[in-house]
């Protein structure tokens, strides 16, 4: 598969930041504006996750709203980075969601996937969590959960891929910087793929903590770490030109 990296508008679709519902915003660099489609936006972002996930059979018809939504509680304390079409349909989706240096393990959505509850792996899994927001505390960045990954099939492996990954890094660039991390799928080439732009295992003392088997999602997964002091230089100017995109239009 080769990706080939792409404008944050390409004519057909564009990259467009949702903010989180109880954000208080008076401190950040770029420009925000009250906009009504904030509601309708998320809603088509949650029928899309549920729709796709439904299909790769990662959620049963019971995890969906009524009207197919898949919603989760972080959706609404959380940043949304989606790809939306000249109809104003999303096409694909990630979510960011930024906590204090401070937040306990406890807090994180991290502590409750398989790894968590391993005894071979549970302790060192928390302890490898716990090392990495002491990091992001002692240099004075965001600890960030990454996730809610989703695209229409016709666009898997394609630039889109890509620019959406790539708008994560360009949104951690705006608001200073961060440390993360993902429960990511092995489906659809998207743990290779993010890898391939920065994303590294998960250690502790040495030891790589294996990818696992989520019964929840019903498939092959693994933690990736992300620092974006250390995306990978191929893909550092689709970055920055997605951080100049998004702190250069208004916030929904």
């Amino acid at each position: 598969m080769k990706l080939t990296s792409g404008p944050a508008v390409d004519g057909q679709r564009r990259i467009v930041l949702l903010a989180p519902l109880a954000a208080s915003m008076p401190g950040l660099r770029f420009h925000t504006r009250p906009d009504r489609r904030h509601e309708t936006l998320l809603a088509d972002m949650q029928r899309l996750r549920g729709r796709l996930y439904l299909e790769d059979g990662a959620i049963l018809p019971s995890q969906l709203t009524f009207d197919g939504r898949h919603v989760q509680d972080a959706d609404y304390r959380a940043w949304h980075l989606l790809l939306v079409d000249q109809d104003e349909s999303v096409c694909g989706c990630a979510r960011y969601l930024s906590h204090p240096a401070s937040v306990p393990f406890s807090a994180l959505s991290v502590s409750r996937c398989p790894l968590a509850f391993s005894d071979r792996w549970g302790l060192r899994f928390r302890y490898a969590v716990e090392e990495e927001i002491a990091a992001a505390r002692r240099d004075h960045l965001a600890y960030v959960e990454v996730g809610g990954w989703a695209l229409k099939p016709q666009l898997r492996y394609t630039s889109d891929a890509l620019r959406i990954a790539m708008a994560s890094y360009g949104l951690a660039f705006m608001l200073g910087g961060c440390l993360g991390i993902s429960t990511v799928t092995h489906r659809h080439c998207s743990a290779s793929i993010l890898r391939r732009i920065g994303g590294r295992p998960l250690e502790w003392d040495g030891t790589e903590m294996p990818s696992y088997f989520d019964p929840n999602y019903r498939c092959q997964m693994e933690v990736l770490r992300f620092d974006s002091r250390k995306l990978n230089p191929r893909y550092l100017p689709l970055a920055r030109e997605l951080s100049a995109y998004l702190a250069a239009s208004p916030v929904i």
